[in-house]
């Protein structure tokens, strides 16, 4: 299957039926009178987030959606049915923006979310509606009206637990095939990854956390330089990023450096993020060069590293234990945060 995380879509919700122009004629009625009936709203379009989906690739051979228009008004006051609504599946973590792609509709990051689109027109009114004492036989039926239409942006960003970053050819899809039951491409050349691979790991206790490999970032990144940072915004909603230093190029501390200042200019609070810095590929190099390496890395970024060997699996397991501890914390210090905000707001007083 393709991966596609952008995508441009048009939207159009159903027109209104017209109302009718009737007048009620049976034999032996002696005052018929108008008995047109209202047309039938057009029916809505709809995005709703659905389960088992990753990717936008069914809206490029279809960008088009156009929901049914309401059935007209007809006599003896019988109103037109109203028109069926289109609902638009899409993955969940998909963000809907307007055609200037800043104005953002609806973030659509939770299973069964939906949000409306476009609305139906509402059908228009019969004659019966306009009948008064001074207008007892009313020529005069409302056509409906017009629908909406709208052109729309859909952007993907995956929801995952544990984002890998790191220069290209570091090591992430190696460790996520080892990890997982994840197939990523894998060669000794950089940029083999051009779109994300999602992967379940599981842990030897039952529980499990899933892992999002995006490609290799270079300098300016950030600003859109190479893949861009498009595929930063799959990393954005993780609750911990695993960043993978190649252990066998000559200045980890730059590589180190490289990614992380992207990271930060990019924004969105994902240089906040929780970070497990690992030093990869170790069983390329000799016991001192490693704890050299690894001596050079923790000074330059203040925190512990780890060394591991995604080839070998050379403490893999550990890695892994580190990171769904990370989770759990953050996902736990969100859930906080967000009942502390809701709490907040309910006891604020009214302006």
């Amino acid at each position: 299957m393709k991966f596609l995380d952008r995508t441009k879509i048009y939207v159009k919700s159903g027109n209104g039926g017209a109302g009718c122009l009737s007048f009620r004629r049976e034999r032996y009625v002696e005052y018929g009178g108008p008995d047109g009936g209202d047309g039938g709203r057009g029916g809505h379009v709809f995005a709703e987030a659905v389960d088992n989906l990753n990717t936008l690739i069914d809206y490029r051979y279809q960008q088009h959606f156009k929901a049914d228009t309401g059935v007209h008004g007809m006599g003896r006051n019988r109103t037109g049915k109203d028109g069926a609504d289109l609902t638009i599946k899409v993955p969940v973590g998909t963000q809907i923006f307007e055609e200037d792609e800043e104005t953002l509709i609806a973030d659509l990051d939770q299973v069964g979310k939906k949000v409306l689109l476009a609305k139906g027109g509402n059908g228009g009114f019969g004659n019966a509606r306009f009948k008064s004492s001074t207008n007892q036989a009313p020529r005069r039926a409302n056509p409906g009206q017009a629908g909406e239409e709208r052109t729309l942006w859909l952007r993907l960003k995956l929801i995952a637990d544990v984002g890998l970053l790191g220069l290209p050819n570091a090591g992430k899809s190696t460790l996520l095939s080892v990890v997982s039951a994840a197939k990523p491409k894998i060669a000794d050349y950089p940029f083999t990854t051009l779109h994300p691979n999602l992967g379940v790991v599981r842990i030897s206790s039952g529980e499990s956390f899933v892992m999002a490999d995006i490609p290799g970032l270079i300098e300016g990144a950030h600003e859109g330089v190479g893949i861009g940072d498009r595929f930063l915004g799959h990393v954005e909603r993780c609750a911990a990023l695993l960043h993978l230093v190649d252990a066998s190029q000559a200045d980890v501390v730059g590589a180190y450096r490289t990614v992380r200042r992207e990271v930060e200019r990019y924004g969105a609070q994902l240089g906040g993020r929780p970070e497990l810095l690992a030093l990869n590929k170790i069983d390329l190099l000799s016991e001192e060069d490693v704890q050299a390496k690894k001596q050079a890395l923790e000074e330059a970024s203040g925190n512990k590293v780890l060394c591991l060997s995604a080839a070998t699996q050379t403490h893999v397991q550990e890695c892994v234990k580190q990171l769904l501890r990370l989770t759990k914390e953050q996902r736990k210090a969100d859930k906080e945060k967000v009942l502390a905000e809701e709490q907040s707001g309910a006891w604020q007083p009214e302006s």
